[in-house]
């Protein structure tokens, strides 16, 4: 027979494999804006509100079946954890609305480089989409493969910060644009950067999901 902790642990699972799709699409549209100049920050909005009120369900379940019926060793972990990665799963919508709100407020960045930010957001939408795989079928090795890639977004940050403290000779001449392109490039590749944290930190918590042991984040 079903018991009631399976039906609402089963509840806590689906609203947070919604929220894995909401926030992977949150992220990738954001990117796809930087690219193209599209407008989609109305857009991505609604979807931040979306993630939070869901962050916030899900602490409320979470709570409330800790409480009703006391869960212990592998259902009270992932109960737990549930906690956390719909908190990480709302930072990337949060993190997608941050993005775009730097296009807006930089304005016309379409002739920079965007070498830079491409690269590390195709390097972050590889770790999304590993954490979410890796939710779905409690991978527990995924959280190392996680960090390994989090070291190289983290290089192509600074390698990138670098840069822009030491312009060219040519960049020197071109002023307020060459500030705008490293300025709008710099917000966006760091808060690419935090969503990878946060993609490390799914990875930690299925970790833990699986073998009952916390992974030490760095």
């Amino acid at each position: 027979m079903t018991r009631l902790l399976d039906l609402s642990i089963d509840h806590i699972r689906n609203i947070i494999m919604d929220m894995a799709k909401l926030s992977e699409n949150s992220v990738f549209t954001a990117i796809e804006s930087y690219e193209k100049g599209v407008d989609v920050k109305t857009q991505i909005f609604e979807w931040s509100e979306i993630l939070r009120v869901q962050q916030e369900e899900v602490a409320d379940l979470a709570i409330e079946l800790i409480a009703r019926y006391q869960p212990v060793a592998g259902d009270l972990r992932f109960v737990r954890s549930c906690m956390e990665i719909a908190y990480g799963f709302s930072r990337f919508g949060r993190y997608s609305y941050d993005i775009v709100d730097v296009l807006e407020t930089m304005g016309y960045i379409f002739d920079c480089d965007k070498v830079a930010v491409l690269e590390m957001a195709k390097k972050v939408r590889e770790m999304i989409l590993l954490s979410v795989a890796a939710l779905q079928s409690r991978d527990k090795d995924a959280a190392s493969k996680l960090y390994e890639m989090d070291d190289t977004v983290d290089e192509l940050y600074w390698k990138y910060l670098r840069k822009a403290i030491t312009p060219s000779r040519n960049e020197e001449k071109t002023g307020v644009m060459t500030r705008r392109c490293h300025a709008s490039a710099l917000l966006i590749l760091k808060y690419l950067e935090r969503i990878s944290d946060h993609a490390c930190y799914v990875g930690d918590s299925v970790y833990y999901i699986v073998t009952g042991v916390s992974r030490a984040r760095r």
